[in-house]
């Protein structure tokens, strides 16, 4: 039996001697802005979401500047040159639990003012519950000339596994580089950790939701609606790193420009109905992906939804849809929706394979969607783990996915056939004025109403 090496493996990322939250911060910015202006295909694809033009990339750390009577060292600077065109962004970064301070983001707003700089770049575990929106707020007079836009790692990270997978980079020695830098960024030791808590406010609205004393006016409702919201970014970011696809949270025109809205959704929902609900969009599957956290009854459901066929009878559609269930597990729900019929028709995949025409109620009325539906138990602890909430919504998502979501595909009607010439049958008992039925009726023109007969 061979004898396991005791050594260290050199990295070009080294993890090993890390000291402290200070450090932390400085090897992990100086190792992505390095790894951004090395591999070109990479450093372009986290730039051009600030609006960025392509060119020449370079990043310095520790940029010192004075303001005002004090000297202040954001973490980084990106610049992008183009001819004359120069861009610039001022970076700051956190790594481990440490969250942006607001103090800090006004003064580097206020330098890339006083310098013209174009942005402020932050990067730290906090994910915002809406893509394009801020986790920390600051003055609005400070952000008016400088963007500001912010990247959690977990971002950082699926950006680079899909770049280098999916994408691909030209050049050998830089996928090699990228590769190193997600190796490192997939280490404990990194401080890019991933989305492991619900926060303090989890446990006690889960058990306010539980006893149906939950108010709308409780503070901790709208905090662990918003949590909630970051978990389903979070998990479509997952699901893209496995995926290589981007995996979206969906949200409504307003819910984008106001994340207020979404967040006051929900949390009417929870305490309404006790309930949470979100959908997440998947490349080319038949439909969003709808994520239902039911906290009364601990069940998290994963459904997607796709049109029956629109001809045959209805068991002939169920059995449409089961023939692309066949390889799902039996505990799964099916609902049928039939045209003027108020509300669906359920059963368990298992019972619709034994009997399909359990789902029809009315073989009258023509079978118009199905949702099909995963069932899975929620976690209740506020950290991550098995027993708790984050990793129940992950699992479900990615069980619902591998078993419904990548198997399921919209009909589409078969292309009509050509007939041959023996397929065609002509009732020879008809008057022989009236038209035949073969293929090529107009053939004769002695028949026809043109023919000099006729006329």
């Amino acid at each position: 039996m061979a004898e396991e090496n005791p050594w260290n493996v050199a990295r070009l990322i080294p993890t090993s001697g890390i000291s402290g939250a200070d450090e932390q911060e400085r090897r992990a910015t100086s190792a992505l802005l390095a790894v951004m202006s090395s591999v070109k295909e990479y450093g372009r694809v986290l730039t051009s979401r600030m609006g960025a033009p392509a060119g020449t990339l370079e990043t310095y750390i520790e940029v010192p500047f004075h303001l005002g009577d004090k000297k202040v060292f954001p973490d980084g600077l990106i610049r992008v040159k183009r001819g004359s065109k120069v861009w610039t962004a001022l970076v700051e970064v956190k790594t481990g639990n440490n969250e942006l301070q607001r103090e800090q983001l006004e003064n580097y707003l206020d330098v890339a003012r006083e310098h013209r700089f174009d942005a402020l770049l932050t990067i730290s575990n906090e994910i915002p519950p809406a893509a394009g929106t801020h986790p920390t707020t600051v003055d609005k007079r400070k952000s008016k000339y400088v963007t500001m836009h912010h990247l959690s790692w977990t971002e950082v990270l699926t950006a680079a596994i899909m770049q280098k997978e999916f994408r691909g980079v030209a050049d050998p020695d830089q996928a090699w580089i990228l590769g190193e830098l997600i190796r490192y960024l997939e280490h404990p030791k990194s401080g890019a950790v991933e989305f492991t808590d619900m926060g303090t406010s989890w446990v006690p609205v889960r058990d306010a939701v539980t006893s149906g004393t939950l108010r709308k006016r409780d503070k901790d409702a709208a905090q662990v609606a918003s949590r909630f919201d970051a978990l389903l970014r979070y998990s479509a970011l997952k699901l893209g790193q496995r995926l290589g696809a981007d995996v979206t949270q969906v949200l409504s025109k307003a819910e984008i420009s106001d994340p207020s809205l979404r967040v006051a959704a929900v949390t009417d929902m929870l305490v309404s109905d006790g309930k949470m609900s979100g959908a997440i969009r998947i490349p080319n599957a038949v439909s969003p992906l709808t994520v239902t956290v039911d906290v009364r009854a601990a069940q998290i459901t994963c459904s997607f939804s796709t049109s029956a066929p629109a001809e045959g009878r209805p068991t002939t559609r169920v059995n449409w849809l089961m023939r692309q269930l066949k390889d799902a597990p039996d505990t799964i729900r099916v609902e049928a929706f039939a045209s003027r019929q108020r509300g669906g028709t359920a059963e368990l995949l298992k019972t619709v394979r034994e009997d399909p025409s359990v789902l029809v109620i009315d073989p009258s009325k023509e079978i118009r969607s199905f949702t099909v539906t995963y069932i899975g138990k929620m976690g209740a602890a506020r950290l991550a783990g098995r027993s708790g909430f984050i990793d129940s919504v992950m699992d479900a998502i990615l069980v619902s996915y591998d078993s419904i979501g990548q198997r399921l595909k919209d009909w589409s009607a078969a292309p009509p056939r050509l007939r041959k010439p023996e397929e065609v049958v002509v009732d020879e008992t008809l008057p022989k004025d009236v038209p035949s039925a073969a293929l090529s009726s107009q053939d004769d023109d002695t028949t026809g109403p043109s023919s000099p007969a006729a006329s």
